[in-house]
């Protein structure tokens, strides 16, 4: 059996690439690398250069290849952006997603994993969320992945196929081995920034909204460890082997920390006094955002291991020195 990976060179998905190699997984990764980066590959996975749109590469290496499972991770994830341009959302994360599964019904695959988003909920949703709260997206990002999920839904009724669909909160941090981490071009994920503030690769981090209902005035978001998400997905992969019903699950901790509680966490890791700026807030952005996660654990048994920010933050951060580090030596070496 093998395992198809979209945007397996992006940072979710490389970690989920690294995951599946480690436990003797054949994996073929497929990505444009429009964001992605080649080398987060694991070497033990076959990499594909292409678009997961295309319908009949997609299917070609389904059949060629014995893909049993596919986890979908490619697409486009940066909220204003999809305000500004809500167009290309849709055609990137909605119209892609459905030659995806066209090809894969096709082909039949009987196994789906999609990467979908607590942006898929109402703004007026209750804290913490669960998954039978009001879905009613406040973004062109949030729209783009649930139209995904009603597509991936009704495309399974109407197959054998059985999916889990995996609504993300915050992820951050980075493989606790070093062999990935977040590396996207213009990458705008909150501990990222303040990494790179902390390290002085950006000049400033700015704070979108002071002015929030919150405790401290800032945006609240549930963080959940990369390393943590991906193992959701492994018994997500297993459930469904193992004949289980498909289903649709949280996935995050069940406690939020403001922007200025992940600040004063990146300044405490990095012994150094972050420079930030107030701006106004951002279009699509929420108050705050919490999961109830209760029912993946209860009912895919999952158990996170790296529940603290402390620990997200410093693999984040030693995942940006280490990738400073070598652009560094890179442009020495080139000079």
């Amino acid at each position: 059996m093998t395992v198809l990976v979209t945007g397996g060179a992006g940072y979710i998905g490389s970690h989920m690439a690294h995951a599946l190699v480690d436990r003797g997984e054949q994996v073929v990764v497929i990505d444009n690398l429009v964001t992605g980066v080649r080398a987060l590959v694991p070497e033990k996975a076959e990499l594909v250069e292409g678009d997961v749109g295309d319908r009949a590469l997609v299917e070609a290496i389904v059949r060629e290849r014995g893909v049993d499972a596919v986890l979908h991770f490619a697409g486009s994830t940066v909220v204003p952006d999809s305000v500004r341009d809500p167009l290309a959302y849709y055609e990137n994360n909605t119209s892609s997603s459905r030659s995806l599964l066209e090809a894969c019904s096709r082909a039949g695959v009987e196994h789906f994993i999609f990467s979908s988003t607590a942006a898929v909920y109402a703004a007026s949703a209750d804290e913490p969320i669960d998954e039978g709260a009001a879905t009613a997206p406040a973004s062109p990002y949030g729209r783009s992945k649930l139209m995904t999920e009603w597509m991936l839904q009704d495309a399974a009724g109407a197959t054998s196929m059985r999916y889990v669909i995996l609504r993300y909160f915050n992820v951050a941090g980075a493989d606790p081995s070093g062999r990935t981490g977040q590396s996207t071009p213009r990458a705008t994920h909150l501990i990222k920034r303040a990494c790179q503030a902390a390290l002085g690769q950006i000049a400033c981090l700015d704070i979108f909204g002071a002015d929030w209902p919150t405790s401290d005035g800032t945006g609240v978001r549930d963080y959940i460890h990369v390393s943590d998400l991906v193992s959701a997905h492994l018994l997500a992969l297993d459930h469904l082997r193992g004949g289980g019903a498909s289903g649709v699950f949280n996935c995050g901790y069940g406690r939020g920390f403001s922007v200025r509680d992940v600040i004063a966490a990146v300044e405490r890791a990095s012994n150094a006094k972050l420079r930030t700026r107030e701006r106004p807030r951002r279009p699509g952005d929420l108050a705050a955002v919490v999961a109830d996660a209760r029912s993946i654990r209860r009912k895919l048994h999952w158990r996170p291991h790296y529940d603290d920010l402390e620990v997200i933050v410093r693999h984040a951060l030693d995942w940006e020195r280490r990738t400073n580090a070598a652009s560094f030596a890179t442009a020495k070496t080139e000079r």
